[in-house]
């Protein structure tokens, strides 16, 4: 659910198959459908946000990663910063609906400023998806 206070974003990214995307976002994910142009694109409601899976093969690929903690973090992917019980909700539905981690849940600087529980999984087009909770919001952007 959206908070109409704060600004919602919009994202369009590519995908080599919108019917995996349909079952990655709107099955797995459970992100409600929006419009669509069949053979073309798909909206998806993102827990308030508006993404956009576009038919684009040739444009899906391989992510580039850097190291963060020892673990590969794809460069390019997108997410959200959500609250911390329903970031460990999703884990676990995720976990049990057979999601493909790319990084396994887990907390980022435990008892550091900015710690964070994260996770990324991937869609059957190969773009990542990164879910992360911190202990205090204000902590977000802390050094």
């Amino acid at each position: 659910m959206s908070n109409p206070s704060r600004p919602r974003f919009h994202l369009a990214f590519p995908v080599h198959d919108l019917e995996a995307a349909r079952g990655f976002y709107g099955g797995l994910l459970a992100c409600p459908e929006g419009r669509e142009d069949p053979g073309h694109w798909i909206d998806f409601d993102l827990f308030g946000h508006q993404i956009v899976a576009h038919y684009a093969p040739e444009e899906c690929g391989g992510a580039i990663a850097n190291d963060v903690d020892g673990k590969k973090v794809p460069v390019r992917h997108f997410g959200l910063l959500m609250d911390w019980t329903d970031w460990e909700n999703l884990a676990e539905s995720l976990k049990t609906g057979g999601a493909d981690f790319l990084i396994e849940p887990y907390v980022r600087f435990k008892g550091l400023a900015g710690e964070q529980g994260t996770f990324f999984v991937i869609d059957p087009s190969g773009n990542a998806l990164e879910f992360k909770s911190f202990r205090n919001d204000d902590q977000i952007l802390a050094r």
